[in-house]
C-alpha cells in the first residue's frame, strides 16, 4: 500500500474498481451453473413427461398416491387415475403429478 503525503492528509491509492467486481460476478456465474441450469433442465424434462403421458401408465402425484392414468382431459389438463386395490377413482391435475413408474424389465427414456 502505498500512501501520497500532503501537508495534514495521507490518500491511500485505489486498486482497480473492475478487479472488485470480478469475484460478484464470478459467484453468480457458478450459481448459474451450480443452481439455475439444472432447475431449468428439470423443469424441462417434467414438461416433457407430462406431455407424454397417456392411458395405462403408472404415475406417482405430489401427493404420494400411486394410480393407473384411465382417463384423460385435454380441455381442462385433469386426468383421472385408478388407486388399487379398491380400485377407487380420483381425479387430479395433470401438473400434479411427480413421476412416471416405468415398469420392470423396460429401459426408461431419457
Amino acid at each position: 500500500m502505498s500512501f501520497l503525503m500532503l501537508p495534514g492528509f495521507y490518500i491511500q491509492a485505489q486498486p482497480n474498481s473492475m478487479l472488485g467486481l470480478l469475484p460478484i460476478v464470478a459467484m453468480f456465474g457458478i450459481m448459474y451453473f451450480l443452481v439455475l441450469l439444472p432447475a431449468q433442465r428439470q423443469r424441462k424434462q417434467t414438461k416433457e413427461m407430462l406431455a407424454n403421458l397417456k392411458n395405462g401408465d403408472e404415475v406417482v402425484t405430489n401427493g404420494g398416491i400411486i394410480g393407473t392414468i384411465i382417463a384423460m382431459n385435454d380441455e381442462d389438463q385433469s386426468l383421472t387415475l385408478r388407486i388399487k386395490p379398491d380400485n377407487v377413482k380420483l381425479r387430479f391435475a395433470r401438473q400434479s403429478v411427480a413421476s412416471l413408474i416405468v415398469p420392470e424389465g423396460t429401459i426408461a427414456q431419457k
